[in-house]
């Protein structure tokens, strides 16, 4: 059972993590300081000039970082605006230089007409504010008293109420003085949305935004929007990529409440949603809900792709960043695990959909790409060279390594790690070296790497498995004969074995069962589950079974007309049976065929394989055909009789699971047990079916829409 979905609420009200901020009440700016310090705000905003950098002619103040806090600006209870505090921090900078006199003559005879080292200093401190669509400049006065000035110290900060700004902007701050004395400081900052604080009720333009929730529905995932019923919004799902932009993936303007259903296989971790009222300047909500699900980040790694690009370049192809490491590893002919040529060449980070290059002179097919994830476990693996230079070889690569003074060591990977060439191992990397050394001397091996630190050769092992295998031949050849000789000398022994194994293949045959099509309209859910507790039932006796309910893959892959042909091509030849399971919805899409030659436009269900089966299953009847490929049946008190088409009655018709004994031996066909044993056959499967049965005569089932407003539903953007 897959693990559930995690409840996400992304209602505007109270969570553990919102936050409750001080109220400003007007919309008058103020400029307060730290005790010591003096500071005066000029009135009005001034023009964004920061100017070339000057020297210092002596100490100065300058802003060493900034501090931001936010709060509300409120002109009445529920009428407030997001806003951005600000603190400036001071420091004294510049030279600190001695009084030339007092250097050469001392200390001043009379102190009283000694003046002090430390004086105040004064500084005009610019803010400059952006978050689109504003810009702000304003001005603050800092005078610092000489009792506080030390060179290269703190003083203290002045704090600036307040910039207004949009939830969820990103806003940027500098700060500088007049002249500029430093670069100026610098900060960026994401403000949250109506999500992250405790706003609701005070700042209007959060009042109308949908309420959203995550939940799982099966294998599926819904997004549930709970508004009302005339209220119209935007919805967008998109991947938040960190290299790069967000990447739309789909968007639509919906009204009311509604139900968009995902396939769980199209989440990953930077899937995000985003919503907002359709309104001029709305607030837009975002959140990115499966960044900490691991099967998000197992779907990431089975849709990430390695793409080569010639003629040496790669590149990972994924939704998402992916914190991962690559390798190159060799992939030796005869299986086992690829051999990472770690230290030569090193582990690289890897960026998604950014090109890299393989630092090699030439490519081989054995070469593959290892990712790596953070956590040290091997998540993907292609050899990109097998489409263009064909499939793996037996080549033996060859691994020279060198150290100082022109120190070379050769070894060949195996399986079982780097074997000197030289060695009495019983590998047969050391059985073969004087002759791999000899062809890499002679130049008949294909080097593919070349550096200061060693080189790589691949060496063709053709040669010494072709002067194997002539042995090998040789004794099957004598052995074949010594065989026909045998069997000659005793044909009548060997008759009759040949007759028991014929005998023995006819029974392993019976004992596999007949196939077996069950085709069916998909009325309801009640209606599927009574078909999937048949189709599961018949899998006992055995039958080989196919439908559609257990073949949603090749479906949607194929197509239900592709998939229809396929299986049934297969279950006529082999012999079996297809099943047309009569509804009173089969009946209508019939009658819509039998009377018009063509089916009433209706929606079908992208899985819907009997309504794409009629168009072949239709001339096997009115041309003669379908005695003994097919038969029909329907379930007590769904369907009588008499509503099954008249055409369809020139076969078999039973009723389950009143005639389910006759429809059981019609399925198994000649292999079918003794009537005792096929009657507890049929009092197994009437057991099975009874509880489905009673369910859909109870409850029968509606149409969903709910799927119908998902992804699949509208063209993905």
């Amino acid at each position: 059972m897959p693990v559930p979905w995690f409840l996400l609420s992304l209602a505007l009200g109270r969570s553990p993590v919102v936050l409750s901020l001080e109220r400003l009440v007007g919309s008058q700016d103020a400029a307060r300081c730290s005790p010591g310090l003096s500071c005066h705000l000029w009135d009005g905003d001034v023009v964004c000039l920061p100017g070339s950098v000057v020297s210092t002619p002596g100490p100065v103040l300058v802003p060493t970082h900034l501090q931001t806090e936010l709060v509300l600006r409120c002109y009445q209870e529920t009428d407030c605006d997001l806003c951005v505090r600000v603190a400036v921090h001071l420091a004294v900078h510049g030279p600190w230089e001695e009084p030339e006199d007092e250097e050469k003559f001392g200390k001043v005879a009379d102190p009283e007409l000694e003046e002090p080292r430390n004086a105040s200093l004064q500084a005009q401190v610019v803010l400059s504010f952006q978050a689109y669509p504003t810009a702000r400049c304003v001005l603050l006065e800092v005078r610092v008293p000489a009792a506080l000035v030390q060179p290269g110290q703190s003083v203290g900060s002045v704090v600036f109420d307040c910039f207004e700004a949009a939830l969820g902007t990103e806003v940027q701050i500098w700060s500088y003085t007049q002249p500029r004395y430093q670069k100026e400081v610098n900060l960026t900052l994401q403000l949250p949305d109506c999500r992250g604080l405790e706003v609701r009720d005070s700042i209007q333009s959060c009042w109308a935004l949908p309420w959203l929730s995550v939940t799982a529905d099966g294998d599926d995932v819904l997004l549930v929007l709970d508004v009302s019923e005339e209220q119209s919004f935007g919805l967008s799902l998109y991947w938040n990529q960190v290299q790069g932009p967000i990447k739309p993936w789909w968007h639509r303007n919906l009204t009311g409440p509604q139900t968009i259903t995902l396939n769980h296989t199209d989440i990953v971790p930077c899937l995000c949603v985003q919503a907002w009222t359709l309104e001029p300047d709305s607030v837009r909500t975002n959140i990115c809900p499966f960044r900490k699900d691991p099967r998000a980040h197992r779907n990431l790694w089975q849709a990430a792709r390695l793409q080569l690009l010639p003629p040496r370049g790669w590149r990972l192809d994924a939704p998402c960043s992916l914190p991962a490491q690559a390798t190159l590893c060799w992939q030796a002919l005869g299986g086992g695990p690829c051999q990472p040529l770690v230290p030569l060449l090193p582990r690289e980070n890897v960026t998604v959909n950014m090109a890299l290059e393989f630092p090699l002179l030439k490519g081989h097919p054995n070469l593959c790409v290892q990712q790596v994830s953070s956590w040290k476990k091997l998540q993907l693996q292609e050899c990109l060279w097998a489409d263009s230079l064909g499939p793996l070889k037996d080549d033996m690569l060859l691994v020279e390594t060198r150290g100082p003074q022109d120190n070379r060591s050769l070894c060949a990977l195996e399986p079982s790690g780097c074997t000197p060439l030289l060695n009495r191992a019983s590998t047969r990397a050391a059985r073969l070296g004087e002759q791999l050394l000899q062809d890499l001397r002679s130049g008949q091996c294909l080097q593919l790497w070349d550096d200061d630190l060693g080189a790589l050769w691949a060496c063709s092992m053709d040669k010494y498995i072709h002067q194997r295998w002539v042995l090998v031949w040789l004794a099957c050849l004598l052995f074949a004969a010594a065989l026909f000789l045998l069997l000659l000398l005793k044909k009548d022994h060997v008759k009759g074995w040949l007759r028991l194994l014929k005998e023995d293949v006819r029974a392993g045959g019976t004992a596999r069962g007949r196939a077996a099509l069950l085709l069916y309209s998909a009325d309801d859910a009640g209606f599927e589950r009574l078909v999937g507790a048949l189709a599961s039932a018949l899998c006992q006796l055995p039958l080989r079974v196919a439908v559609d309910l257990w073949s949603r893959r090749e479906l949607s892959a194929q197509g239900p007309l592709a998939w229809f042909h396929a299986q049934r091509r297969q279950t006529v030849q082999e012999g079996g049976t297809v099943v047309l399971i009569f509804s009173p919805g089969a009946v209508a899409l019939c009658h819509e065929w039998l009377q018009d030659g063509a089916p009433a436009p209706r929606a079908h269900g992208p899985h819907d394989a009997f309504a794409a089966s009629l168009s072949c299953v239709l001339p096997d009847f009115l041309q003669g055909r379908a005695p003994g490929r097919y038969v029909g049946a329907y379930f007590d008190r769904l369907l009588h009789r008499d509503a099954v088409p008249a055409l369809f009655r020139t076969v078999p018709v039973f009723s389950l699971p009143s005639q389910l004994p006759d429809f059981l031996g019609t399925l198994q066909g000649p292999g079918a047990p003794r009537p005792g044993r096929l009657g507890e056959r049929a009092e197994q499967v009437s057991r099975a079916l009874q509880p489905a049965l009673d369910s859909c005569l109870r409850s029968p089932g509606t149409p969903g829409t709910a799927r119908g407003m998902g992804p699949e539903a509208g063209d993905r953007t």
